[in-house]
Order: structure tokens, then sequence, then C-alpha cells
């Protein structure tokens, strides 16, 4: 069975952005290399000190990995080049009049090594565009779920024991407050669990359909599709639903995404002896993929296994 993620330098991420800093504006852009650290836990740490909560960046970034992407925080030049950290470095590139938001970049380029192999299988740069299991964790998805079946309640008692650490939360907790517990978490935190229920319905869909496109359903979208229908029907779930009253913030609109995609600039290295796994043998992988695609779905497909 393959391995990666070994250590933490197996992955690394290099985001291709298309922020063009300029002399003047209200937001610093910075280039953040970080080591064993969520984007998101990464931005707030650093918001933490800075005393500001207006932080930015296009996407999140693995943590078991070495990654660099651009960044952004409501600052100064001076107060971010100041800051110094162990496992992340941050490089000011300029200052811009927005943040850089979700979506603010072409995609990423990687460098994967793959370990504990005895042989390198036929390696196609097509792949089913799904979304990889870093878009769920472990209850990303029922979380999501949760908030869009209103299930408020549900929905906090599985955040506060996955996450003990909130704190914030517990007031309302012991009120019964759900809405009220829930709303103490960042915006993009509730977003990444709405967006990961959507994920997994997508990706249901894609594993019975031959569409080349397919509606990731949120409201406003429309469905043509017989597959998405009926897995809307089985979740007793419809677009309109995405629309959260409660947490209008949160609230998720629907879209498109290709079925398939390409990694470009595919380069295959040699299969070589495997330092960790002896016996064995490792091979780096080196492709660019467009932004929402996933290098570690890369790999699960081309290799046809689920990783250790």
């Amino acid at each position: 069975m393959y391995i990666i993620k070994h250590i933490s330098e197996d992955f690394i991420v290099k985001e291709v952005s298309t922020v063009k800093p300029e002399s003047s504006g209200a937001f610093v852009y910075f280039r953040l290399w970080k080591k064993d650290l969520a984007t998101l836990e990464a931005l707030e740490r650093i918001g933490r000190i800075l005393r500001t909560k207006m932080m930015g960046c296009a996407g999140n970034k693995d943590k078991r990995a070495v990654t660099e992407q651009v960044c952004s925080a409501r600052t100064s030049k001076e107060r971010i080049q100041k800051l110094s950290f162990s496992n992340m470095q941050l490089t000011v590139l300029g200052l811009g009049r927005e943040p850089v938001h979700l979506g603010n970049l072409e995609g990423n380029n990687f460098k994967i090594v793959i370990r504990n192999l005895d042989s390198l299988p036929k390696i196609s740069p097509k792949l089913r565009n799904l979304f990889g299991e870093q878009r769920f964790s472990t209850q990303n998805a029922e979380i999501g779920k949760c908030i869009v079946k209103r299930n408020f309640e549900q929905a906090a008692l599985l955040i506060s024991q996955s996450n003990p650490g909130i704190e914030r939360m517990n007031a309302h907790l012991a009120q019964r407050d759900w809405v009220g517990a829930l709303r103490c978490l960042p915006r993009k935190l509730l977003l990444l669990f709405v967006h990961a229920y959507q994920s997994l319905l997508w990706n249901k869909a894609v594993m019975l359909s031959d569409a080349d496109i397919l509606p990731i359903v949120g409201f406003g979208t429309e469905v043509n599709d017989e597959i998405v229908e009926k897995i809307l029907k089985e979740e007793n779930l419809k677009p309109a639903d995405f629309v959260i009253r409660e947490l209008p913030e949160v609230s998720a609109e629907g879209t498109e995404r290709a079925v398939w995609v390409e990694a470009k600039n595919l380069n295959i290295g040699q299969l070589e002896p495997d330092e960790f796994f002896p016996g064995k043998k490792k091979v780096q992988l080196e492709f660019f993929l467009p932004k929402g695609s996933y290098a570690t779905e890369f790999i699960r497909q081309m290799f046809q296994e689920s990783p250790e």
C-alpha cells in the first residue's frame, strides 16, 4: 500500500497566485510559507498577534505538508516584517485595496514523494475531479449537513466535542443557544462545513454519472441531471435549503464543476530505494492542478489504493 506525507517534505505545494501587489492600499499582501500547519490555523495565529481579524487567503492548504501561498492582512508592512515563527515565514509582497479571497489563484504546483512501492503503475494525467479527503476531515460534511438541515444543536455539539478548546462556545451551549454557539466560530470555518456537505453530494453524483459537468448543489441550482435529482431525494433536500435564514452569512450558492481534469506538466521520476521502508521503492511526481482540484485524489486514482 502506497504512503504519502510520511514526512512533511514529501508533500510540497506552491500556489500560482493571480494577486497583483501594488504600492498602496489598506491590505498587506505577503507570501506565507508554512510547515505542519493548516492555513486557517496559521492565519488565526498571525491575526491574533496583529490584533486583526481581517486576514485573507485564496484557499486552505494541507497541514501535513510544506506549502507556499499568498495571503493578506489589514495591517502595516512593518508589523508583518517583525513577525517570527518556528514553522512559518512571511515575506511582504506589496499592498492592495482588496483582501486576498477564495479563488485568487490559477492553481497549484505539486512535488510529491510516494513511498512504500513495489512497482510503478501506468500513470495518466487525466483524473476524475473528486473532492479530496482533506475537504471532509472526520466530521466536516456531517456538521455541514446538520447546519443545512437546521439541526443547529447537533452541529454545535459535534463542533464542541471535536474542538474542546473553543471555550467561547460554552456559555451559549449552557443556555442551549445553538445558533449563538455557532456564531462564535469564524464565518470561514462555518462555510467550510457547509461546503464540505456540498462536496460530498457532488462526489456521490460523480461516481454514478457520465456527464462532463455536474452542479454543486446550492441555492439557485437548477437540477437537470437524474443522478443529482436521485441523490437530493435520498437526502430529503432541495436547493433552496442552502439559504440558511438563521445563519444567512453561511448560505451557500450553487455552482458547476467539471467532472474530469488534467494534471499538467506531469513529470514522473525514477523509482528509487525508499530510505524509510527497506526493500521498498519511492518515486517523486511533479505536476500542476487547476484551483479546486486535489493532488491527493490524483495520487489515489493513479495508484488505485487507499493510502496509509
